[in-house]
């Protein structure tokens, strides 16, 4: 049976075809008996969500804009390393290509199809999980389409659309293709608008939308505004974009920022609201903390000046002493810019981090892997390191592997005292809304294993260890420490990180350190 994809191992690109029909039938029976035979585990292994990390990046043009598309999109690459792609209107038809840039640069896959592209309408995708953007040619017509968050009920919805008859196709992986699977609801509707409400009303978790048309693009923030969609504009241009940090460079400037379920139309004449957003939001804590490009500002307050506030309001309750601080690069630096401000402790660099060769860390699927390219990308600097008494800023610590490895080349040089200071609170529970790690269970988290540890098992309640005022939380801070071989850790409070973020608490999402989304 042929594959959907025509992947040679780590070749340069996916060809996304059609299976045959009757290979169609064949999974739509085999799905059915499991269905009929109450075999639910196995088809969801077919069906379960999956997790991503991705970014996006759309415009419309009066001129050619396949300029604007392929640096936007590529303003997104700390968001994903797996696949990239850019699907571009010519006028008559959707040019789309897709690369593997799990080794190579999105940049050095694309740039030598520049020249033979041309449209003045386009999108482009950074993803970790299917290759995007996908296009279709529906009964609502022509379009691409490319998506960013995370369906938690895929099984549920498409149990449902199975029993209509409606198909779907499987990655190599064996799931649905969730873009696809957005495609299918949005094709259900009598409109683009109407089947992007749909969407939204039907996915639970998250799922931001650009919908390439050859009138212009549709934009779709998902329903609780976990994920940022930004809108901006230059002269004969509107573009829409995850990061804000894309505009400067190309030359546009902040328009609009949607609201949580908002969908507008961008055209090369301007942009029109389709949808008006919903009134309850929870956007992801973590944009600021960890995984928000420093240039880009969510809800009016920008990445980096919040990791400022955040380091500055960690100091503020710190009395430990020692000679330097510094921050893990390279989410954990503003943070530790912050610290250092307040404190009066001068910043340095023991370790700088080697970026030419070595690929982000946190994507590789497999832990030997992922903590080998973590350590090997660290060189410590001997001389600031030896006999010091040094404090870390981090984003966050997860599972504490790499951070011990960490600690421990710096006690290999000499350090005399290393001293820990996450930027959130103790990570209790695994996002289920969005994806920032590739862990795939909660015990991986190195608190559940504090915990457990504590415990003899896992608690009925968590909520003691969520709360910095209870003993229990000491408990699981000192077991972390120990774990970890760390001279002291102090983790940041819930609430100072709120105030550091500076926006209604209410619209945040802290699901991760108290179970609260």
């Amino acid at each position: 049976m042929d594959s959907q994809y025509k992947f040679r191992g780590r070749i340069e690109m996916y060809e996304v075809s059609l299976l045959l029909w009757h290979e169609y039938k064949i999974l739509l029976l085999i799905i059915k008996v499991q269905l009929y035979m109450g075999k639910t585990c196995q088809l969801k292994s077919i069906l379960r969500s999956v997790d991503t990390v991705s970014g996006f990046f759309g415009v419309v043009s009066k001129e050619d804009c396949v300029t604007d598309v392929y640096f936007g999109t590529d303003y997104h690459s700390h968001l994903g390393t797996s696949t990239g792609g850019m699907a571009i209107w010519n006028g008559n038809s959707f040019n789309r290509s897709i690369h593997n840039i799990e080794n190579t640069q999105f940049r050095a896959k694309f740039e030598s199809e520049l020249p033979k592209i041309k449209g003045n309408m386009g999108i482009g995708c950074i993803s970790d999980t299917e290759p995007q953007p996908l296009t279709v040619r529906s009964r609502l017509g022509q379009y691409a389409i490319s998506t960013v968050g995370r369906i938690n009920n895929l099984y549920e919805i498409a149990e449902k659309e199975l029993d209509r008859n409606i198909h779907f196709m499987e990655t190599s992986k064996g799931t649905i293709n969730p873009t696809e699977f957005v495609s299918v609801i949005i094709d259900q509707e009598d409109s683009f608008k109407d089947g992007l409400l749909k969407a939204q009303e039907l996915i639970e978790g998250s799922c931001s939308i650009l919908l390439l048309t050859p009138q212009g693009i549709y934009a779709s923030r998902d329903k609780l505004g976990r994920t940022p969609l930004i809108a901006g504009e230059k002269e004969g241009s509107y573009c829409v974009s995850f990061e804000s940090s894309t505009f400067t460079n190309l030359g546009y400037t902040f328009n609009y920022e949607l609201g949580p379920g908002e969908i507008i139309f961008l055209t090369p004449d301007g942009i029109e609201k389709i949808a008006p957003p919903g009134d309850k939001m929870k956007i992801c804590a973590f944009l600021w903390v960890y995984y928000g490009y420093p240039s880009s500002t969510y809800e009016g307050m920008n990445v980096e000046v919040m990791r400022y506030r955040n380091g500055a309001a960690m100091a503020k309750k710190d009395d430990v002493e020692i000679d330097m601080v510094a921050g893990i690069p390279d989410s954990g630096v503003g943070h530790a810019i912050g610290y250092s401000n307040q404190s009066k402790v001068p910043f340095g660099r023991p370790f700088v981090k080697y970026t030419p060769t070595w690929a982000r860390s946190f994507m590789p699927q497999d832990q030997h892997i992922r903590n080998l390219v973590a350590r090997m990308k660290l060189m410590p600097i001997p001389e600031l390191v030896s006999e010091k008494r040094l404090l870390f800023c981090d984003d966050s610590i997860v599972r504490g592997t790499q951070m011990r490895e960490t600690v421990d080349l710096l006690y290999k040089c000499n350090a005399r005292e290393v001293h820990i200071r996450p930027a959130c609170p103790p990570l209790v529970f695994g996002c289920k809304y969005l994806n920032f790690s590739t862990s795939r269970s909660e015990m991986d988290l190195i608190a559940r294993q504090a915990i457990i540890e504590l415990e003899g098992e896992e608690p009925e309640c968590y909520d003691g260890y969520c709360d910095p005022d209870n003993d229990q939380y000491d408990c699981m801070v000192n077991s972390i420490k120990k774990l970890l071989n760390f001279s002291t850790l102090k983790y940041q409070n819930i609430h100072d990180m709120l105030d550091a973020i500076g926006i209604d608490k209410d619209r945040i999402c802290t699901y991760c350190w108290n179970g609260k989304g």
